[in-house]
C-alpha cells in the first residue's frame, strides 16, 4: 500500500531483492488469494500450471486435493530457491512467462498471478497462456488494479534489510486484458475487482495508517479475471 515515489527497479533485479521476504503477506497478496480462491474450479483430476509463482508458495503440490499434475514456473532463480525448504514436492521450472518450455493444451488450470503487469504488452504472454490451457480448461489471471495505479499505489516491497523499493509495472486495464486474451482464443468468463475493506484493515492497522485505511476503503487493488480456452 506504499504511495511514496520512487525510481522503480527492473522487474528481474526488484524480485531478486525481494526473494527473502517476498511470503510476507500484504493487502494485495491477500485480496489474490481471495480472488484465486474465488475462481479457481475444483482441482481434482486437474494438471494446473503456476506460471509466475514466486517462491511456489501458493502451489500446490501434485496429489493435494486430488491434482493430477502441478508445476510452477518463475524468471527468477533466486525465488525459486526460496522453494527449497518444500523439499520435492513441488516441481518448479526456471522460465519465461512469454515462452513456456511446455507443449501445447498440457493443463486444465492455468494460473498467472501479480506476474502479467511487470510486461509492458499483454499480447505474448496471453498467447502462450492460452496455448499451454487445454479445451475446456481455464486461465485465471490476477493483476495490480489501475484504480490503484491511479490513487498513487506503486508495487513495492521491503528487503532483508528493510529498505523499500518499488518495481517496474506497467498498468493495463480490464479491456487491455479482455482484448490480448481474445486474440488469443480465450473467452472472459468473470471478473472480480477487489478492493480494501476489513479483509486488509489488520495491515493498516499495524502499520499505524487507521486514517489512510478510511479514506482509502473501496479501493480496488486487484483486478482478477477468468478466460476459458
Amino acid at each position: 500500500m506504499s504511495e511514496a515515489p520512487a525510481t522503480p527497479l527492473p522487474t528481474r533485479d526488484g524480485y531478486r531483492l525481494w526473494a527473502r521476504t517476498y511470503e510476507v503477506e500484504n493487502p494485495t497478496t491477500v485480496l489474490d488469494e481471495t480472488a484465486v480462491h474465488e475462481l479457481t474450479p475444483p482441482l481434482a483430476g486437474k494438471a494446473l500450471l503456476d506460471a509466475g509463482c514466486g517462491t511456489g508458495r501458493r502451489l500446490p503440490a501434485a496429489g493435494a486435493e486430488g491434482l493430477r499434475r502441478a508445476v510452477g514456473i518463475d524468471l527468477v532463480r533466486e525465488m525459486l530457491k526460496q522453494a527449497q525448504h518444500r523439499g520435492a514436492k513441488l516441481r518448479l521450472a526456471a522460465a519465461d512467462l512469454t515462452a513456456l518450455p511446455f507443449g501445447d493444451h498440457m493443463f486444465d488450470v492455468v494460473w498467472c498471478r501479480l506476474v502479467i503487469g511487470h510486461l509492458r504488452g499483454l499480447a505474448p504472454a496471453y498467447r502462450e497462456l492460452a496455448r499451454v490451457t487445454g479445451r475446456g480448461g481455464c486461465v485465471i489471471v490476477t493483476d495490480f488494479h489501475p484504480a490503484a495505479a491511479r490513487a498513487g499505489h506503486v508495487r513495492s516491497f521491503r528487503d532483508a534489510e528493510g529498505t523499500s523499493h518499488v518495481i517496474e509495472h506497467h498498468v493495463h486495464g480490464p479491456v487491455d486484458h479482455e482484448c490480448a486474451a481474445r486474440h488469443a482464443g480465450l473467452s472472459l468468463e468473470d471478473r472480480l475487482d477487489l478492493a480494501v475493506g476489513p479483509a486488509v484493515r489488520a495491515f493498516y492497522e499495524s502499520a499505524g495508517m487507521l486514517d489512510r485505511y478510511v479514506q482509502q476503503q473501496g479501493l480496488p487493488l486487484v483486478l482478477a479475471l477468468r478466460f476459458s480456452g
